[in-house]
């Protein structure tokens, strides 16, 4: 491409693009300049590594870090996972298959918050869930079911919220590979397992890292499932900015503001070269 086409390109994206780089760009830098002490709201301004060190220190930190990259890395993989056979199922339309679809793709019109609300009323003490289970004589008393400790309620809530994005995703990719492959794969002695490991995985792989990526990034930053639904003995890394924001320590909640935009960034690029690791092993 010429130095011409190469100025004409820039020219037509800047009034687009370079806004949106712009304010990105302008967010990230107060953040970060807050967190070494900069834009302070009570006292002057200063360069210090102190908040730094005060949240780093924190117990509950290093709580919130694990909590959150469980909560993204297990919601992602479990999304892709569902989402991956269902779009396989759906590859060729028949009679009900776009109903089946709209009715998967539903979750997508669905506000989170008010997803929460309605789960909360399902798993509650006195809710559907141990009414049933009381009803059919498994339980012999309601049980408590939300808050739990391990983010169960979360994970499902996030699976049942991000698995249509997937599956929007990989559809497109697995409709796009040709009949020809698949059929030469089955002529060859594929089974269905090894026709989606060595065909159908390889070729939708960068569908299966966008879905990845995107999800991980959704479900590790997080408040409104977390604080709806979430376990009470630890906190989210964005319920813990909220958190220090309340306080009104706001360099605080701007170094874990920070390092939640660090762990999106480490942890997506991870996923995405896991992802191609892991279909070229396959392929081989």
């Amino acid at each position: 491409m010429t130095a011409r086409r190469w100025l004409t390109v820039i020219l037509l994206l800047t009034p687009g693009l370079g806004l949106i780089l712009a304010l990105i760009g302008t967010v990230v830098y107060i953040a970060v300049a807050q967190s070494f002490g900069y834009f302070s709201f009570g006292a002057e301004s200063q360069f210090s590594f102190e908040y730094w060190g005060a949240v780093f220190g924190r117990k509950l930190f290093a709580r919130s870090v694990h909590y959150s990259l469980y909560i993204g890395i297990v919601s992602a993989v479990l999304s892709v996972a569902l989402a991956y056979p269902l779009a396989i199922w759906l590859r060729k339309p028949f009679p009900g298959s776009m109903t089946i679809g709209a009715m998967l793709k539903a979750p997508l019109l669905v506000h989170g918050l008010v997803a929460a609300f309605l789960f909360l009323n399902i798993i509650a003490y006195q809710g559907l869930l141990n009414q049933f289970m009381q009803w059919i004589g498994i339980w012999e008393a309601p049980r408590r079911l939300q808050n739990d400790r391990n983010g169960i309620s979360v994970l499902i809530l996030q699976v049942w919220k991000n698995m249509p994005f997937a599956l929007l995703l990989l559809t497109g990719a697995v409709q796009g590979i040709s009949d020809d492959v698949l059929d030469a794969a089955r002529d060859l002695g594929a089974g269905a397992w090894s026709r989606f490991r060595k065909v159908i995985a390889p070729l939708s792989v960068s569908a299966m890292q966008a879905a990845l990526v995107i999800i991980f990034i959704g479900a590790l930053a997080d408040f409104s499932f977390q604080t709806t639904v979430g376990p009470t003995n630890v906190q989210s890394l964005a319920q813990l900015m909220v958190f220090f924001k309340g306080r009104g320590d706001w360099h605080s909640a701007a170094v874990v503001g920070v390092s939640l935009m660090a762990l999106a960034l480490i942890g997506s690029t991870v996923l995405a070269v896991a992802a191609r690791f892991i279909m070229r092993g396959r392929v081989k």
